[in-house]
């Protein structure tokens, strides 16, 4: 079964997952067959509770890889010169003031693969980014949200 998912990204956002790659191929593949030596040396197995920790680190490890290797494979990197400047897009900042408040908020659209609340970046698809890509500075939008609707203008987009 092949995943032909694509995973869109910006050309900064591909590089980090490069780097995690690596990182995870070159540094911690080794650090964790070290642990494992070190652990089987221990004795019996069946109850060797380092070797246990160390074999579900590396099945952790191999995973990430497995998955990091599939979204560089399959990555569609998002052009900034083929954006819309006023049109909210993956890769685009966009800011919103929320109605009737007026809390503002900023976030930049990224694919899944990037997305990072905590420094900003929001995935194309959760509920503010689907609600709000397609539309214009100026425009007023529904946002659906897991705690209820949120009405929102959009007050600039970069």
């Amino acid at each position: 079964m092949t995943n032909d998912k694509v995973f869109p990204m910006t050309e900064e956002g591909k590089e980090k997952l490069e780097k995690e790659l690596e990182e995870l191929k070159t540094v911690k593949r080794k650090e964790v067959v070290e642990r494992i030596k070190i652990a089987r040396s221990f004795g019996d197995l069946s109850e060797n509770s380092e070797y246990d920790a160390a074999k579900d680190e590396q099945a952790f490890i191999e995973g990430r890889i497995s998955t990091l290797e599939n979204m560089i494979r399959n990555a569609k990197i998002i052009k900034e010169d083929n954006l819309d400047s006023d049109t909210v897009q993956l890769g685009k900042s966009v800011t919103f003031i929320e109605l009737p408040d007026g809390d503002e908020e900023s976030y930049t659209i990224v694919g899944s693969a990037e997305a990072d609340p905590f420094e900003g970046k929001i995935s194309n698809d959760s509920p503010i980014a689907k609600s709000l890509l397609g539309h214009k500075i100026d425009d007023e939008v529904t946002v659906q949200t897991p705690g209820g609707e949120m009405k929102v203008r959009i007050t600039a987009v970069k």
